[in-house]
């Protein structure tokens, strides 16, 4: 199994908006090959800051997913004039060998 780890970090007074539409996201990855479950969060102590980690089978599914139609598809529901805190925007891959 590996998790992909996503973190960015919102510029303007945006986190509200973010975090609904996480909350009422079209849940397209949870059918995608692979896909295992997926948790979005913010540390205690900077709610501008987003982690999104999900969890697959393999890294081939997630790159997979990520390369795919659904993937752009999801994104669409970004707010309008969000903007990002330049360079904060990191993906890392991470396998989980135990637990």
């Amino acid at each position: 199994m590996i998790v992909a780890l996503s973190r960015f970090k919102i510029a303007n007074d945006m986190a509200e908006e973010v975090r609904v539409a996480f909350q009422n996201r079209p849940h397209l990855v949870d059918g995608a090959a692979g896909f295992l479950g997926m948790e979005v969060m913010s540390p205690t102590d900077s709610k501008s800051e987003i982690w999104l980690f999900t969890r697959w089978s393999d890294e081939q599914s997630y790159r997979a997913w990520h390369r795919g139609h659904d993937y752009h598809e999801s994104h669409k529901g970004i707010p309008k004039g969000l903007k990002l805190v330049q360079g904060s925007t990191t993906i890392g891959i991470f396998e989980v060998f135990a637990n």
